[in-house]
């Protein structure tokens, strides 16, 4: 990395507004109010800031799609819910720096005419929680949050807590299901029609009897680049990375490594310098087999370690960089039993609204623990195959999708193994292993959710 181009993940956390300050805290959102609405949004579009939750979205365009949508009320939305496996990045940035996310918080809002703004994740996150509640009060005081309420929502434990439109029913006060049409077109508190004519009183303001209320929803780290921005410019955030993914990225890397680590690099950088760079390369006497982004998007097997960090080159090698959030395999993994974890993981956050998702992930998963305790046959794997094929007809969410890439592909680069099990009825390999849901990073030492073993499709937790 360039010599200071770390700027998200401060050296030492920010303890106090004053700390911020130092940095330049309140020069993005001064500069917004300076450049107006529309130059805002163009500050943001010539920075070329994707999204950093891992859909890779250009920002700017976003922001000018939802405030020119239809509709008299808009809002603001942060997800820092982060429940994908393998990661600890937004809080990792919540710990170390709230105040930089709360004024990107202020300045979206500036710019798309927002009249309320929310920052959601889970009400299990009580360090950020804290964090954030204490800089708000901070900045509140100091006028430097800009002119509309921020509230923070804590919600629930689920998986689906970080899809965008989940976390809007959440914060409706509703389960975390997400609905059927996307937040630009069907926002915060809306009343109108998602399927059918369902007809509903008008909203108090509203000239039309039906509103859309374009909400923008941008992920925590998204967020959190916006005051440097339009503070330093978007010629400064173009010196990092590449033309098409600029910026530095926070990225996580858990599983077989020898350190485990959340750390800021240049867009552009080569995975395998971050595998063996800040995360410490390979544990004694092992050689890694596979890694995954989470579990969203298809394995990268060794041969393609070699990747830069960009969205464009995972994609053109099939895969996705997603949130950046890295789990790591070595030659001791069985990669059956990880298909298998994955998969039960996938079944078990499935809400139950799309019956081919929650029906198809929970069959693939049990023909994929017999494969694995040794007792299955060629037709597992044909039924296996027969319902990643129709796993995502009609789903609302992108979780069915990722059922599919990821076992998938696993059984396109791995078929050795399976046939291992099938042919010999054991696993050659075994080895408890947990889906890496990161509770804590702190020096190196990770720690996992392990009541997620625990839990059942119907989202309650069997007796420990």
């Amino acid at each position: 990395m360039k010599d200071g181009a770390r700027f998200l993940l401060p050296y030492q956390p920010l303890e106090t507004l004053d700390d911020w300050l130092a940095l330049g805290g309140g020069d993005g959102l001064r500069a917004a109010q300076r450049l107006g609405r529309d130059g805002t949004i163009d500050e943001l579009r010539a920075s070329g800031l994707r999204g950093r939750g891992g859909g890779g979205f250009p920002t700017g365009a976003k922001w000018a799609g939802v405030a020119g949508g239809r509709g008299t009320h808009r809002y603001v939305v942060a997800n820092a819910a982060e429940g994908e496996p393998g990661t600890f990045k937004d809080r990792r940035l919540m710990r170390d720096n709230p105040y930089q996310l709360i004024e990107g918080v202020a300045i979206a809002a500036f710019a798309i005419g927002a009249t309320e703004a929310f920052i959601g994740l889970k009400a299990s996150f009580t360090t950020e929680i804290d964090r954030l509640e204490r800089a708000l009060t901070e900045m509140t005081a100091a006028g430097i949050a800009g002119n509309i309420a921020i509230s923070i929502v804590p919600g629930p434990e689920e998986y689906l807590l970080g899809e965008e439109k989940a976390l809007l029913e959440v914060i409706e006060g509703k389960d975390p299901l997400p609905r059927l049409l996307p937040p630009y077109l069907h926002g915060l508190f809306s009343t109108a029609p998602q399927m059918g004519w369902i007809p509903a009183p008008r909203e108090a303001g509203h000239p039309e009897p039906h509103e859309s209320n374009p909400t923008l929803v941008n992920n925590a780290e998204t967020l959190s680049n916006v005051p440097w921005i339009l503070a330093r410019g978007p010629e400064w955030f173009r010196t990092m990375g590449t033309p098409s993914s600029p910026g530095t990225l926070v990225a996580t890397v858990v599983g077989d490594v020898a350190r485990p680590v959340v750390t800021e690099v240049e867009m552009g950088t080569r995975l395998s310098a971050l595998l063996n760079g800040p995360a410490g390369g390979p544990l004694p006497d092992r050689t890694w087999k596979a890694v995954f982004s989470g579990v969203a998007n298809p394995v990268v097997d060794p041969s393609r370690f070699d990747l830069p960090m960009t969205y464009e080159d995972f994609a053109a090698h099939g895969t996705g960089l997603g949130a950046a959030g890295f789990i790591v395999y070595d030659d001791s993994a069985c990669m059956v039993n990880v298909a298998r974890v994955f998969s039960q993981f996938l079944a078990v956050e499935s809400c139950g609204q799309c019956p081919p998702c929650k029906l198809g992930s929970a069959e693939i998963t049990d023909r994929l623990e017999r494969i694995e305790g040794g007792t299955g046959t060629d037709d597992d794997i044909t039924t296996i195959g027969s319902w990643l094929g129709k796993v995502t007809d009609g789903a609302r969410c992108y979780l069915a999708t990722e059922e599919r890439e990821v076992v998938s592909s696993i059984l396109r680069c791995y078929p050795e193994e399976f046939a291992e099990h099938l042919e010999s009825g054991r696993c050659p390999r075994p080895r408890d292993l947990l889906v890496p849901k990161v509770v804590d990073l702190e020096d190196g030492r990770v720690t996992y959710d392990e009541s997620q073993a625990r839990k059942r499709p119907d989202w309650t937790y069997a007796p420990a």
